[in-house]
């Protein structure tokens, strides 16, 4: 691929977690990617490849501004807040950041002829998720979203749908599922404040603090009774963003894509592979249900494989786990597992 010819892609969000793998997944595709982000959560940090604007996802001078200076064609649009526990105790702050920022973004879109956009969705908007205990779920099933966080993906799904039947943008939106671990090289990696996710508070669990982490459930209609989830590798699915830019589209066209592996792995099942990698038990305790939890979250990924010509390549579970692993133990920004002021809470939220 000649990299001369590539064009410059934006990436709101790019200082966050999966935005920093996929602008390192761009640039070794020969893109030049631009990253967007007002650090409010992201990593001055992790943004290694390409430059950097410091700018908010609602202001349409700062984007219009980062469009032009930059000849930018088309744009991957992570910002965004993400937290769910957190949507519902400030829904107003989920809507404002997720719903007005994509349309602010839309409209600079428009008015710039930007052609091309790839939304980081999420399961979220399936809500309870499947049925069955052991069904995968199709882009096909029912939305029906269970939180502030997943009505506020959704409802950025629809708007830009419309804008594609509208003004002629093409787009897909990528669904996915579980994200964990982190880049094999170890410059970038998981760094939330605080954590919410399985796998580095399992880590944090075993080998930082020793608080023990808490599971929430151990009654669901699921082989072990704890709940099923679909693990993707950040670098995996970074790797589909870039699919999902380069794949051919029709002006007008709006695809929404699941990204996962197809296989649920279960709570339990997680724990016991952290355990494995550390060489310890991880100390946890399991507590009732969380209202709202489904038991399973597994996608079907024939879409992507279909559409995009994307399977993950680095998604089982014992990879995922090495390479969060090795970054917990090593972080190159954020508080990791280094000092007891920063160590992380183990408190899990799926």
């Amino acid at each position: 691929m000649d990299r001369g010819k590539k064009p410059s892609v934006l990436v709101t969000g790019g200082a966050g977690y999966i935005g920093a793998h996929t602008a390192k997944a761009l640039h070794e595709r020969g893109f030049r990617p631009v990253v967007y982000d007002n650090l409010n959560s992201g990593f001055r940090e992790a943004v290694r490849w390409g430059p950097f604007v410091h700018g908010d996802i609602r202001d349409p001078v700062a984007l219009g501004e980062a469009i032009e200076a930059h000849g930018v064609k088309s744009v991957i649009h992570f910002a965004g807040l993400i937290e769910v526990g957190r949507s519902v105790t400030h829904p107003d702050l989920f809507w404002d950041v997720n719903v007005s920022g994509t349309t602010t973004l839309l409209t600079v879109l428009r008015e710039r002829a930007v052609g091309r956009l790839v939304f980081s969705s999420s399961a979220a908007v399936y809500g309870q998720g499947a049925r069955g205990a052991l069904e995968t779920i199709a882009e096909t099933a029912e939305k029906a979203p269970a939180s502030p966080y997943g009505d506020t993906k959704l409802a950025a799904e629809w708007l830009i749908q419309a804008q594609c039947r509208a003004y002629g943008l093409s787009a897909v939106a990528l669904r996915y599922f579980n994200a964990a671990a982190a880049d094999p090289s170890g410059v970038i990696g998981e760094a939330h404040e605080p954590e919410t996710h399985l796998i580095p508070l399992a880590i944090a669990a075993a080998i930082g603090d020793g608080r023990p982490l808490t599971v929430f459930g151990r009654d669901f209609e699921t082989p072990d009774g704890t709940c099923l989830r679909d693990y993707i590798h950040v670098s995996d699915l970074a790797a589909a963003h870039v699919a999902a830019l380069e794949v051919d589209l029709a002006a007008g066209a709006f695809e929404p894509v699941n990204v996962g592996t197809g296989e649920g792995r279960s709570v339990s099942e997680v724990v016991e592979a952290v355990g494995r990698a550390v060489g310890r038990p991880v100390p946890h305790s399991v507590g009732a249900r969380r209202a709202g939890d489904p038991p399973s979250l597994v996608a079907d990924p024939r879409r992507a494989q279909d559409l995009l010509g994307w399977s993950a390549q680095r998604s089982a579970l014992e990879d995922i786990v090495a390479d969060a692993l090795r970054w917990e133990r090593n972080p190159a920004y954020g508080s990791g597992l280094r000092g007891s002021a920063g160590r992380r809470k183990s408190k899990l939220t799926l």
